[in-house]
């Protein structure tokens, strides 16, 4: 399967006079959290709450900052989580993604609402 991208909308969503940041993400079901560069926690006033040892794709572990809240628009959607600051571009990981009821198209290689939930975000809850 090939690379997928997403359109999504980032915003902070207690500090409302921040930028709101529209930006084309890769989506990545085997990262688990959203990962931002520096520039988007920076532009978004986003609070560092602690650091976290990550694994990144190379097997080598770091210490990130963990920030947040940070509100993430996708279609009809929406979630609130923390992100990682890691990287030079957007990653949309599994959380999110599971959070906002989303799946992968695989033979259109896209990021589409849940069929089953056209309107509005299900959860499984037991």
């Amino acid at each position: 399967m090939g690379l997928i991208f997403a359109d999504i909308v980032l915003s902070n969503p207690v500090n409302i006079g921040y930028d709101i940041i529209p930006t084309k993400a890769l989506v990545d079901t085997e990262a688990l959290f959203l990962c931002i560069p520096q520039h988007v926690a920076l532009q978004l006033n986003l609070q560092e709450f602690e650091k976290r040892e990550v694994t990144v794709a190379d097997g080598s572990k770091r210490l990130c900052p963990y920030v947040g809240p940070i509100k993430i628009n996708y279609q009809n959607r929406m979630c609130l989580t923390g992100a990682l600051v890691l990287g030079d571009q957007v990653l949309l990981g599994a959380i999110p993604i599971e959070d906002m009821d989303l799946i992968i198209h695989p033979s259109l290689l896209k990021l589409i609402v849940n069929p089953e939930n056209p309107n509005i975000a299900g959860a499984l809850v037991m």
